[in-house]
């Protein structure tokens, strides 16, 4: 009598960062629409989103996008795969940009720039109506400076030591150790804007991100910084049980839907971008409080050209995006 073996099924194996990078990246670029003028991040998760955008436009799924890369390197990726490409002076306000992120807290604020693109990325990512970052699980920490990975301070090359120095006491508390960033050749890296890179790493969260973003950028020759604080609308992670979208409207400052809302979700993610983006480009909330309404009538109206609702849902609209800037007024003055 014979006996045969029989093997059991190979387990499925697990997916790699790359793999998750990949899933996220396919999520982020469903954010995107014919017509828009997109900010192109940096980065090993960006790659994969321009690579997907460029896939689609030559399929004609997506057409007359324009792109804005955030670095050199991006650049020359989306121009290879033809995606048309311009700059903030031709393009000053973008639709969306998707990028990735080096950490990402509970509120959905981040360290960005490892990839050295801290300062292009920032600019045009401050641009943006809206902002979507794209990163794997293993990027969520629970305070900024918490994976013990560089936080990057890009400075002008003119007398680097002096502001190295002045970045390692100013984090004394929090065990800073900082490190001018060095490439492969041995040298100092050198940014696009031909700048050096401080890395800074940390023995514990840093405790307060927008009070040490303020000190950070006082110091006379510091460019930028890795700190993306209330930037974000909206971040997919991509883990082993699949993909997750966490918005600003679910996390942080801003959650104050009120239970009996009736307007649809996708419309106030619409508001919550329009809060972020006109927030940035005020030059204080008491300025943004005098122009409330006025703006919460404008912005909402231009989030229903893609949405079609009632007046009365707009009306309630208005009156959300108002709660919203009081709700976040109030918490920033406890």
């Amino acid at each position: 009598m014979s006996i045969k073996a029989f093997s059991s099924p190979s387990p499925t194996p697990m997916p790699t960062q790359d793999d998750l990078k990949k899933l996220a990246a396919d999520k982020a670029v469903e954010y995107v629409s014919s017509g828009m003028v997109l900010g192109l991040g940096t980065g090993s998760t960006a790659a994969f989103v321009v690579a997907k955008i460029g896939e689609l436009l030559k399929s004609g799924e997506l057409k007359d996008i324009v792109g804005i890369p955030t670095s050199t390197r991006t650049y020359e990726q989306a121009k290879s795969l033809g995606i048309p490409l311009s700059v903030l002076d031709d393009h000053p306000v973008l639709d969306l940009s998707i990028d990735g992120a080096d950490e990402v807290d509970p509120d959905l604020n981040l360290v960005k720039g490892r990839g050295g693109a801290l300062l292009r990325e920032k600019m045009v990512e401050a641009a943006s109506k809206k902002f979507v970052v794209v990163v794997d699980d293993t990027k969520l920490v629970d305070g900024l400076g918490g994976s013990g990975l560089a936080m990057p301070v890009e400075v002008v090359q003119f007398c680097w030591k002096y502001n190295l120095i002045r970045l390692q006491e100013l984090f004394k508390e929090e065990g800073c150790e900082a490190k001018l960033r060095i490439d492969a050749d041995g040298k100092p890296y050198v940014t696009d804007n031909s700048n050096y890179i401080v890395d800074l790493y940390f023995k514990t969260p840093i405790r307060d991100g927008l009070a040490a973003g303020k000190e950070i950028s006082s110091f006379q020759g510091v460019v930028e910084h890795g700190l993306f604080l209330d930037m974000a609308t909206a971040v997919i992670i991509a883990g082993k049980e699949g993909v997750s979208v966490k918005s600003k409207f679910q996390y942080g400052v801003l959650s104050v839907r009120p239970k009996d809302l009736t307007i649809p979700a996708i419309i106030t993610d619409e508001i919550v971008a329009c809060l972020l983006f006109v927030k940035r480009r005020v030059d204080s909330w008491d300025n943004f409080v005098i122009r409330m309404p006025y703006e919460a009538a404008v912005l909402v109206r231009l989030a229903n050209k893609r949405y079609s609702v009632d007046e009365s849902t707009l009306l309630e609209c208005e009156t959300l995006f108002i709660v919203m800037v009081q709700n976040s007024l109030s918490m920033r003055s406890l």
